[in-house]
């Protein structure tokens, strides 16, 4: 946690410093993302709002799709497009320079789709659209919602410059 909080201070010093905002949708990670910037000092001076979408209920309430609507869109749940999707479902609905996003598999077992524990797919939309993956090799469930939430920041402070 200790990592995962240190990132978190330096996406919300840069987010501070060019005077931008953030909102957060996350499904694996389960506001990891976002309770690391919200324990941040000044985090209402750039955090807007964010989600855990985790049912096949909440995807809907985000993009207005069901999954059959995402598949006719070769686009599936834990993938780099669907996370690039929500990031942009992100910035309309929150009105934000930026939105982070993660989709994947904690554990301790594999998603329906096919992926193992351990696998994430997460994105930075907004003034850049950038998606990555991890795959931890881990079955521990709340190592692998650290993890996954450190790299989302990671990226995200990546490519700020």
């Amino acid at each position: 946690m200790e990592k995962l909080l240190s990132i978190a201070k330096e996406v919300s010093i840069a987010l501070i410093k060019r005077e931008e905002t953030i909102s957060v949708i996350e499904s694996s990670s389960g506001g990891l993302i976002s309770s690391s910037l919200l324990a941040q000092p000044g985090a209402s001076a750039y955090y807007i709002g964010g989600q855990v979408v985790y049912t096949a209920k909440s995807i809907r309430g985000v993009t207005g799709l069901r999954l059959r609507d995402l598949k006719e869109k070769n686009i599936r749940s834990s993938s780099e497009p669907f996370a690039l999707l929500l990031g942009e479902k992100g910035v309309e609905m929150y009105s934000t320079d930026w939105c982070i996003t993660e989709t994947g598999a904690a554990g301790p077992s594999g998603n329906g789709y096919g992926d193992p524990a351990g696998y994430s797919c997460f994105a930075i939309s907004g003034k850049k659209n950038i998606s990555s993956h991890i795959n931890t090799n881990s079955d521990n469930r709340f190592e692998n919602m650290v993890n996954f939430s450190s790299a989302a920041l990671e990226l995200f402070l990546s490519n700020l410059n």
